[in-house]
Order: structure tokens, then sequence, then C-alpha cells
């Protein structure tokens, strides 16, 4: 075996090792203090462009859920003023039945009216209602509901319109009354369907956004458990390489001896 100075080729090799085992040791520690898999780019480019697109659908269903649940309170909005303007109706038909009675006099039958025209009033102020400044009711505006996060699919909110169960009422029109409350009835079925309908949408959000999670959390989170191992392994190794490295340093003392 050659003696030599000027080239230690062991102490080169057991430089790189420690360099490489360093590296991984400082890997280590950085997914272990931020908890993720992929702490830099270049750790793993295109899991790091696969998670962020992941997580960025992740985002979107969450805010397409966050619009169903505001259509949500629209239809329960517009169904709280359907309650109401079932229960005029349904006093109005009892005073249409009052003032068929031929026992009442003339002053009885005009305070029934009285009533009458005054709950027929309160009908049509019911029609202008509104939620966060968009109509609850109308004859031509349709809500359109997006219920994917792709912007792909959407559910059209039921056009109600209750200038049919408010106009052409009159305390002697019993028939016009009992239709006005048919209808009215129709119309609450119609929201019910279409909370139903969002209903199911935003299950299937709340579904996709749990597992676009957990699709992220495989490519991006680091396992503690497994890294941990990984440590101690690469400390052990940096600490055997820092002492090679000293070791073949060394071995240049043995051409010193013989030039002694």
């Amino acid at each position: 075996m050659s003696v030599i100075i000027n080239t230690n080729y062991a102490a080169t090799i057991a430089s790189d090792n420690l360099a490489a085992s360093s590296a991984n040791l400082q890997k280590s520690l950085n997914r272990l203090s931020s908890g993720q898999k992929i702490a830099t780019p270049a750790d793993d480019a295109g899991g790091l462009a696969v998670a962020m697109k992941l997580s960025a659908a992740n985002n979107r269903s969450a805010v397409a859920a966050n619009n169903i649940s505001n259509a949500v309170s629209f239809l329960q909005t517009q169904d709280g003023v359907l309650n109401v303007a079932s229960k005029v109706l349904d006093r109005m038909s009892q005073l249409a039945i009052l003032h068929l009675d031929t026992t009442k006099n003339a002053s009885d039958l005009a305070n029934y009216s009285t009533e009458f025209t005054q709950l027929n009033s309160e009908l049509s102020n019911l029609t202008q209602e509104s939620f966060n400044g968009n109509a609850l009711f109308g004859s031509s505006t349709a809500l359109i509901i997006n219920t994917n996060e792709a912007g792909t699919q959407s559910t059209t909110l039921s056009i109600i319109d209750m200038s049919a169960q408010t106009t052409g009422l009159a305390i002697g029109t019993l028939s016009g009354i009992t239709t006005a409350i048919q209808s009215l009835a129709t119309d609450r079925a119609k929201n019910g369907a279409s909370q139903s309908t969002l209903g199911f949408s935003s299950q299937v959000l709340t579904i996709n956004q749990q597992n676009l999670a957990a699709a992220t959390s495989r490519i991006m989170d680091v396992d503690v458990a497994s890294e941990s191992t990984q440590l101690a392994r690469f400390n052990v190794l940096v600490q055997s390489g820092t002492a090679m490295l000293a070791q073949a340093n060394q071995s240049a003392q043995t051409a010193l001896k013989l030039l002694g």
C-alpha cells in the first residue's frame, strides 16, 4: 500500500458520507419541526404540486358548502314567511265563514270585513319580504346555487309567486281563499323540496372535503414515528462519520513518521 500525503482518499470518502448524512439529518429535523413530509419543494416537487391542487379543491368545497348554507338560510326565511301567510289565510277563511252567519248584524259583518281587509293587506306586505337584498318572492327572479367545487353543477331554486294568493280575495268568495291556501301549501312543498336537495348537495361536499383533506395529509404530513426512527439513524451516521473522518485525517501522520 502506497503512503502519500497530497491525496487522502479515505478522508474524502468519509467527508462525502458525512455531508450526505448531515443533509439527511437536516431534512429529518425540518420534517419533524414543521410536521410536513414535504418541508421544501425539493423534497418532492411532484407531490407538492398534487397536494396544492387537492388543498385548493378542498378550500373551494368549503366555500361551496358555505354558499349552500346561505341558500338554505334563504329558503328557511322564505318558508317562515310562507308559514305566516298560511296563518293569515287560515284566519281569512274563518272570517269568510263567520261573514256567512245570518244571525250577525250589519255592524258585526263590517267588523269581519275590516279585519279581512287588513289581513289581505298584510299578505301583500309579506310578498315584499327579502333576504340580504334578494326578493323572497317574485314571478321571474330565480336563484341559481352552485353545488360543487368545480362550479359545474348547480341547483335552481323554485320560483314562488305569491301574487295569486294575495290578489282577488274577497270575504264573500270562500272558494278563492281555499284555492289560495292550497296554492300556498304547494309553495311550501316546493320550498321543502329545494331544502332537501341542497341538504344532499351539502352532504356530498362534506364527504369530498374529508377525503380531499385525507389525501392531502397522506402527501404532506410527516409520519412522526417513522421519521423519528430516521432521525435517530442519521444522528448515529453523523456521529460515526465525524469519528471516521477524524480517523482518516490521522492516516497522514504515518508519512510524517517515515520522514522523521
